[in-house]
């Protein structure tokens, strides 16, 4: 019993009101005058009828399927929380020879865009970091898309070395 309350009390509270309507009108059902029949009303089924509705909005809120141990939304929380935890990758102690140093650009351009942005950036940026279409470019490749130079990494105007 306390398990079944535990587990739906939206279903437990249906039940309780349902209880106390069928009293009220057991109640109501053995007065002939009206002014009698008003406490029965007012202490079993108008707050029977309140707990059916609550109930049904609990039992509603809690659909088949929420709350389980195989919830859609516990395996999302589960990911991301596996995610944010996650411990990045070591670094490689020993640089490849052949990799272009730190800070520099595929092809040694000093500074990146992306083919649709507006703004030019570093290598290192957060920005671009990552993004394969991410083209380096030029001084004058910058003047010509119009290029603005990033607020986050804030690259030296025009500089293209």
């Amino acid at each position: 019993m306390v398990r079944a309350v535990r587990e739906s009390p939206g279903w437990f509270a249906a039940v309780v009101g349902a209880v106390l309507c069928v009293l009220g009108w057991y109640g109501v059902s053995g007065e002939a005058l009206t002014a009698r029949q008003l406490p029965y009303l007012a202490s079993a089924t108008v707050p029977g009828a309140a707990l059916i509705v609550a109930g049904a909005v609990l039992a509603a809120a809690r659909a088949p399927g929420r709350g389980g141990p195989g919830d859609l939304t516990d395996r999302r929380v589960e990911v991301l929380y596996t995610l944010l935890v996650e411990q990045p990758p070591d670094p490689d102690p020993v640089p490849d020879p052949g990799a272009p140093p730190p800070g520099s650009a595929p092809g040694g351009a000093a500074l990146l865009a992306l083919p649709e942005g507006t703004l030019y950036h570093r290598p290192g940026c957060l920005l671009v970091a990552g993004k394969d279409r991410a083209e380096p470019v030029d001084g004058p490749r910058l003047r010509e898309r119009g290029l603005a130079p990033c607020p986050v990494c804030e690259p030296a105007p025009g500089r293209t070395d």
